[in-house]
């Protein structure tokens, strides 16, 4: 099982350049950040996980700019924002930075995408909670012609261009794996019309989550890779998520001082064979 890592990067944690090279030389497959512009202080929309938002949420660098650092000082681990609010960003520019970094990276950009969950930092941005959905389709599949058509145009309800030109191109042919976040009653049918892997965060049970597994894949008439994002340091666990289809798991780091992570990063270590 291919095993990585994710952390919401922060000033007062450990650089992502430095993470990423220990990370690289500790054998880890993947280094992901997550995405949130913004935090609305009104606070009306409750953290999935339970409890409190942890402070590290309105406190997170932009991905980007925390996949370049990693990339400068990296050679092969892979890298990219997980997940990036695709709902919130413009796609002609976004499609521009994912392809910048997939070439300045030498080939080692991860896509990954979601809708995200909190609806007033949608709203922030012009996007209506209502169609986050539709929206994130039509960006994702816009930003596939910019990757791969010399001249592109595209058409749809909510993105909308023509005959532009577009470079760099992708390293990665046709372009970047686009991971599809998310473990919603829909969310097999995104991966389907626009992904390449679903990253899912949350199951029910071991049990139904292989099912969802086997449908995609039935579905799909092909094994889509699978990688679960959050997953439990335990051999136990990594065994039954194998057992289940999975191909890939990453395990969270805390956003603490940078030697508690170093601490942290060295325990995760003894899982990667």
């Amino acid at each position: 099982m291919e095993l990585g890592l994710f952390i919401f990067p922060t000033w007062y944690t450990l650089d992502p350049g430095r993470l990423a090279q220990l990370a690289e030389e500790r054998g880890f497959e993947r280094l992901l950040f997550p995405e949130h512009t913004h935090i609305p202080a009104s606070r009306e929309s409750p953290y999935p996980a339970g409890g409190e938002l942890p402070r590290e949420y309105s406190h997170t660098y932009d991905p980007f700019v925390a996949v370049a650092a990693a990339a400068a000082v990296t050679s092969r681990i892979k890298l990219g924002p997980g997940i990036c609010l695709v709902i919130q960003r413009d796609p002609i520019i976004t499609a521009k930075e994912v392809a910048s970094l997939d070439v300045l990276s030498g080939g080692r950009f991860l896509f990954g995408v979601g809708a995200g969950w909190n609806r007033e930092e949608m709203r922030n941005h012009g996007t209506d909670p209502r169609r986050r959905f539709s929206l994130m389709r039509e960006r994702v599949e816009a930003m596939k012609a910019l990757w791969t058509e010399d001249e592109a145009s595209y058409e749809g309800e909510h993105v909308s261009f023509e005959r532009v030109w577009l470079w760099p191109k992708p390293v990665q042919r046709p372009h970047p794996p686009v991971l599809v976040g998310g473990n919603g009653e829909k969310v097999l049918d995104r991966v389907l019309a626009y992904g390449d892997e679903w990253l899912p965060n949350r199951i029910k049970s071991v049990e139904s989550f292989a099912e969802r597994i086997a449908e995609l894949r039935e579905r799909a008439g092909r094994r889509v890779p699978v990688s679960f994002f959050n997953a439990k340091p335990e051999e136990r666990a990594l065994e039954r998520l194998s057992e289940a289809g999975v191909d890939g798991a990453l395990f969270r780091l805390p956003a603490d001082p940078p030697d508690e992570v170093e601490k942290r990063l060295d325990e995760l270590a003894s899982f990667v064979s």
